[in-house]
């Protein structure tokens, strides 16, 4: 069976907290979830791979975006915690939402050129949802970008990403993107910079159709 063929349980996304997300995320977390050498990785990386002048939406976003010093026509947040999206310099609009309650983006079709997931898809209970609004809100060509790493909140991890290692964790991403039906095929790359003493970093990217 190929990897599009899979059929989730809703099992598979249970949390062991699985309480409303609202309470968890109402204090703010103003940390980083990579070390520096990873996060200027990750800037790196989104600087060869999104377009210049690019409206980009960061989902899932919080008080840092990781992008690097470009000309960006927009970066629209979307996150949980207002607090940390209001400390966010790099976002031009904040919208607080729970894609676990409502995977329903607030935007028209073709409203962005480009879509990140920093550190944070290990969270979605209905990421195959999600990923089809993701497909909806990109132009034709646009890029979506899901980064990961080792770290997470534990309790509010759904059970399939805890149960995987990396490779994976890989693969459950590419899943998810392709089941959408939205992207073509997703491409994968390791940009850990120093395995061993930097902290691991993957990255999942598909163009929408």
């Amino acid at each position: 069976m190929c990897a599009a063929e899979l059929k989730f349980l809703p099992e598979h996304f249970l949390r062991t907290d699985d309480d409303d997300d609202a309470v968890f995320y109402r204090p703010e977390r103003m940390v980083h979830h990579l070390d520096d050498t990873a996060r200027a990785t990750l800037s790196s990386f989104y600087g060869k791979t999104l377009p210049q002048n690019a409206r980009v939406l960061d989902l899932m976003s919080s008080w840092v975006s990781h992008l690097p010093a470009a000309p960006y026509a927009a970066v629209t947040g979307l996150g949980m915690n207002r607090t940390e999206l209001e400390a966010n310099p790099q976002l031009s609009k904040r919208v607080v939402q729970n894609l676990n309650t409502d995977s329903n983006l607030p935007f028209n079709d073709d409203s962005f050129d480009a879509c990140l997931i920093a550190l944070s898809v290990q969270y979605l209970t209905q990421p195959l949802d999600v990923f089809a609004e993701i497909g909806r809100v990109l132009t034709v060509d646009g890029v979506c970008v899901v980064s990961f790493s080792n770290r997470c909140f534990p309790t509010k991890a759904v059970a399939i990403w805890k149960a995987l290692d990396n490779s994976g964790h890989t693969g459950l991403v590419t899943t998810y993107i392709r089941q959408s039906g939205m992207f073509g095929e997703p491409s994968y790359v390791d940009l850990s910079p120093s395995p061993g003493q930097s902290d691991p970093l993957l990255v999942v990217h598909a163009r929408a159709v």
